[in-house]
Formats: structure tokens, C-alpha cells, sequence
């Protein structure tokens, strides 16, 4: 033990003793430590509780696996290392250690230096936890000066209204019977309020942060819910995860954690802006980028910012705007650099694209080498990035996607031969995402109209229109099939099988959601 510690320790051990001489509560007895020793040796509030016990570190350990035993869960990875990272600053604990942290000191996690609640719920002031040295009894006391004041957060009622319209609207879509079409109102007001309270938090000078472990872990099953998850429901949980968040960074937390959440922020914005272009929303999907731009732009994380431009790029890509795609692509490219990342590869794929789109279906040898030569940019950069974003589809870019944007583009360049080939591998990839999967078949219509083969076209794009449900056939959808369906009749209006294809593209679907200026 350093001079240091030893001075801290020795102070610590007198004003125990006299507590524990006046009858003061271990508690209170923390909050003297920590008031007398915080200025000389930064001793944070969660070491006052143990120098308020009068125990070594171990015995924390000791305590921590003990109740880990006792609730039969494995045994936890915590050690003095850890434990002492907490007391310094270095690190947080996350809310299981918090938890387990608060029943061993019989205190909240406010009382240890953590402004947020315990996953648990309910209080922790629990007799008989600590074995250390005899505490006296407690005895009724009137409250006093230094009893803690648990102060949870609190929601505002604009937040709250904007939740609880999401959370029916949830609860709606979990109804196989559910009718959705009176929400069009209501639920793009709640997106626009809580996009638009993230704005006004963000930009905010005196804005810190902080962020529990499990909201990390929320936004990555997002991430993942994003190919299987019907996009009105999986929109309502992204947005009440934002929501939560913003009312976190609302309130001053430590400086260490407010990159944590700017990130998840960032990640969660963009995630709503991908949702929304599936629903077809492009303005919503714009300011949702928008919102992600001024969060990813807080952490300096290049791969994060360039990630959120090549995502924003399929704004103007998907609704017929290709140079501003081409624009936004290069940018993103641009930001990621050499740093390998899921945008090195996802940028070159929607420049090839946007290039597919300028050429108007015309097969020019200098438009079909340059975006080949995106592509093939792409490919290399798919091959150096991280295995664990090769397989996220929606924070990393993976070999199925590489597959069928590829498809995409030499089907829009007239490439049919190499074009079918390709599709078909993406088609057998995308066993769990019914939006791509329609996409895809689509395309392999437009190639065999290329080709010439009206009636299988004709064929081929009404099955994957049957195939979709109601809550998918969105203006994403729609869109490219109404465009090949306009190519049909302008070659043959007379082709069996179109009365079939107008009747699956017209049937009763979601309405188109209209946003705001946002």
C-alpha cells in the first residue's frame, strides 16, 4: 500500500469508528469518507462504502460470488482488478455487477456513484448481506440531513405521450387481426417528436452521457430484428430505445460513458432512417440520417460516420435521385478511408448502382466498365473487413447483400446472363428477409423481359408479390414493381397473367406514410 492509500485508509478508519461510536448507519458513514477523503485521494463513492465496512477488496469478491451462488447463477468473472477500476473511475459496472455491487452495500445505485436505476427495481437496504465487522442494531431514526434521496429519471410528458403511442401501436401489430390503418397520424408524430427531442438534446452544450450495458445490447438485436421483424413494429421498439436514450443524455453522467451513447444513438437514428425507407418515408428516413450524422459526429468515430452516409445514400438511390446517391456514396467513401469497415465495401456497391441507374438501361461500354469497377472495389473491401461485420446486415455489410445489390446492378445494366447467376446466389442466402427476397425477384423478372420473355416475367414477378405480406408491401416494393409492370404493357399489353400481377400489386395493403418537412 502506497503513502497514499495509507493516509486515505487511516482517515477512513477514524471517522468509521467514530460513526459506528455515535450510531450512525454504514451508510451514513460512507458519505462522511467520501466528503473528507474526495478532494485529497478522489476516493470515488463506491470505495467509501467499503472503507465505510472497514474490508479489503477480497471480501467484496467473496460477497459478490456468494450471492451469485446463492440466485444459482454461474460464477461471475469479477475480481480485484475489476472491483478496483470501478473505485477509481476507469470503468463502470454494468447492471448485473451494479446490482450485486448495491446488495452487498445495502445501498442504491445512486448512493455508489451511478445516476441510473437498478435492473432489479426495488430497494436494496436489506439486513445481514456484509459479515464484517459488528454493525450496531439499527434503531428507528427521523430522517436526517445526509439520508439519500433516490431521485429516478423522470419522462417528460411530450416523451411520454410520444411512448405511449408507440407502445399501442406495438401492442397492435402483435395482433394477427390487428387493423393499422388509422395510425398514419399519430405514429409519424411520435417518430418526429422523439427524433426531434434527439436534435435538441444533441445539440445542447451541456449535454454528458452515460449508458447501461443492456441498451448496448438492445441496439445490436435491433440490428439483427432489422431482416425479421415486420418494419412498423420494429420501428416502435427502435424508437422507444431512442427515446430512452435521449432521456439519459439528458441529465449530466460521466464523461468517460457520453461517447458510449452518442454511438448508440447514432447506431439506433440510423436504424430508424433504414426503417423508414422501407416504409417509404424518405423524408423521415432524411432527418432520422440527419440525427444520426450529429450523434456519430460526437463520438470522431470515422467508420461509424462514413457507415451512417452510406446508409443515407439510399435515400435518393431508392427514390430516383441518382447523383445525389452517387454524391453521398462518394462522401461515405471519403470518410472511411483506408480504415476497414462495413462502408468501404456497402459505398462502392451504391455507386454501381447509382451509375446502373444514370444509364437509363443503356448498355454504354464506359458506364458498365466503371461501375464493374465499384464493384470490384467492393469485393476487396468485403474480403479485409472484421468476421463479426461481415455478418450483420444492418451495422455491417454481408456476403448475401454483396450478392444481390451486384445482381441488381448488372441487371439494371442489361448484364442478364451474369446478372440471373448472381441473383440466383442471393435468392438462396435470403432464406430470412421477405423485402430483399422480392426485391430479388423482381429483378430476375426484369431480366427475362430483357431477354424477351414477356410471359415469364409476368410470371415470376406476380409470385413474389403473392409472397409478401400485407404489413411488407410498402412503397419499397411497390415502386419497382409498378416500373416493371409499365415496362410489360409497353412491350406486350396483351401477355396472360397481367390482370393476375395488377390484382397482387393493387390489393389492400398498409397505406404510404407521409412525414413531415423534419
Amino acid at each position: 500500500m502506497s503513502g497514499r492509500q495509507h493516509r486515505e485508509t487511516e482517515i477512513a478508519r477514524r471517522i468509521r469508528a467514530k460513526g459506528l461510536a455515535a450510531g450512525r448507519t454504514s451508510a451514513q458513514v460512507a458519505d462522511e469518507i467520501h466528503e473528507a477523503c474526495a478532494a485529497h485521494f478522489s476516493t470515488s463513492r463506491i470505495k467509501a462504502h467499503r472503507l465505510a465496512y472497514g474490508i479489503a477488496l477480497a471480501d467484496v469478491i467473496e460477497q459478490v460470488r456468494a450471492l451469485f451462488e446463492r440466485d444459482g447463477k454461474a460464477m461471475p468473472g469479477i475480481g480485484e482488478t475489476l472491483l478496483s477500476a470501478y473505485e477509481s473511475g476507469l470503468k463502470r459496472p454494468g447492471p448485473e455487477y451494479l446490482h450485486y455491487l448495491c446488495t452487498v452495500y445495502r445501498v442504491e445505485p445512486v448512493a455508489l456513484g451511478y445516476d441510473s436505476p437498478c435492473i432489479c427495481g426495488h430497494g436494496h437496504r436489506m439486513p445481514g448481506v456484509l459479515s464484517g465487522a459488528a454493525e450496531p442494531k439499527e434503531r428507528p431514526q427521523l430522517p436526517q440531513e445526509r439520508d439519500l434521496v433516490i431521485q429516478p429519471m423522470e419522462t417528460e410528458p411530450e416523451d411520454e405521450e410520444n411512448e405511449n403511442i408507440l407502445r399501442r401501436t406495438l401492442l397492435n401489430s402483435l395482433q394477427a387481426d390487428a387493423n393499422l390503418t388509422d395510425l398514419e397520424g399519430p405514429v409519424l408524430g411520435a417518430c418526429e417528436g422523439i427524433r426531434r427531442r434527439m436534435d435538441e438534446t444533441l445539440v445542447m452544450a451541456t449535454v454528458s452521457a452515460a449508458m447501461l450495458d443492456q441498451w448496448e445490447e438492445a441496439t445490436i438485436s435491433f440490428g439483427r430484428q432489422y431482416t425479421t421483424t415486420a418494419p412498423l413494429r420494429l420501428l416502435c421498439d427502435v424508437l422507444l430505445e431512442l427515446s430512452a436514450v435521449r432521456t439519459a443524455m439528458s441529465r449530466r453522467q460521466p464523461i468517460d460513458l457520453q461517447e458510449r451513447l452518442c454511438r448508440m444513438a447514432a447506431q439506433l437514428a440510423g436504424l430508424a432512417g433504414m426503417i423508414m425507407i422501407n416504409l417509404g418515408d424518405h423524408r423521415l428516413a432524411r432527418s432520422f440520417f440527419r440525427t444520426g450524422r450529429t450523434a456519430a459526429d460526437e463520438t470522431g468515430d470515422r467508420a461509424l460516420r462514413a457507415w451512417i452516409a452510406a446508409r443515407e445514400s439510399l435515400v435518393p438511390l431508392y427514390f430516383g435521385d441518382a447523383r445525389e446517391a452517387l454524391t453521398l456514396a462518394k462522401k461515405s467513401r471519403d470518410m472511411a478511408g483506408s480504415t476497414p469497415c462495413a462502408a468501404q465495401a456497402m459505398a462502392p456497391v451504391v455507386e454501381a448502382r447509382a451509375l446502373a441507374m444514370m444509364s437509363n438501361g443503356e448498355t454504354k461500354k464506359e458506364i458498365v466498365d466503371q461501375a464493374k469497377r465499384a464493384l470490384a472495389r467492393a469485393r476487396n473491401a468485403f474480403a479485409h473487413m472484421r468476421p463479426e461485420d461481415q455478418t450483420d446486415v444492418a451495422f455491417g455489410y454481408t456476403e448475401k447483400q454483396l450478392y444481390f445489390y451486384q445482381g441488381d446492378v448488372l441487371t439494371k445494366l442489361g448484364q442478364t446472363i451474369e446478372a440471373e447467376v448472381v441473383l440466383d446466389q442471393a435468392l438462396e442466402k435470403y432464406e430470412d428477409h421477405i423485402l430483399d427476397q422480392t426485391l430479388i425477384r423482381l429483378d430476375q423478372a426484369q431480366c427475362r423481359l430483357i431477354d424477351g420473355d414477356v410471359r415469364e416475367a409476368v410470371v415470376i414477378a406476380t409470385k413474389a408479390l403473392n409472397l409478401v405480406g400485407d404489413e411488407y408491401l410498402t412503397d419499397l416494393i411497390v415502386r419497382p414493381a409498378l416500373q416493371l409492370e409499365r415496362a410489360i404493357l409497353a412491350r406486350d399489353a396483351t401477355v396472360p397473367g397481367l390482370d393476375g400481377l395488377s390484382a397482387a400489386l393493387r390489393r389492400t395493403r398498409q397505406p404510404e406514410m407521409k412525414g413531415g418537412d423534419g
